[in-house]
């Protein structure tokens, strides 16, 4: 079997005991965001997979989006990133 090189840890493991690998990480080529793909990119950051200016430069995303998912998933869990609960998540 051949492994291809990656820089930084291949796997991590998260608290629920759950491995997380590069291969769980959307493609760099994303363009459709659902919300199981957006936290995908914020769980692979929080837990060291892939560092946060890697995942921006990746899949071309700009720091205050990256931070709005964090801030999401951290104020109502991953719900909060789909599209069509924006509204009912936005603080005023």
């Amino acid at each position: 079997m051949y492994l291809k090189k990656v820089e930084g840890p291949r796997t991590v493991t998260l608290p629920d005991g759950s491995v997380m690998t590069q291969a769980d990480l959307p493609p760099k080529n994303t363009y459709r965001w659902v919300a199981k793909r957006k936290a995908a990119v914020v769980r692979g950051v929080l837990y060291g997979l892939i560092t946060r200016s890697e995942a921006l430069q990746r899949y071309g995303l700009s720091d205050e989006e990256f931070h709005e998912w964090c801030q999401a998933i951290a104020n109502h869990g991953v719900d909060a990133l789909k599209a069509t609960s924006v509204q009912k998540y936005r603080q005023l």
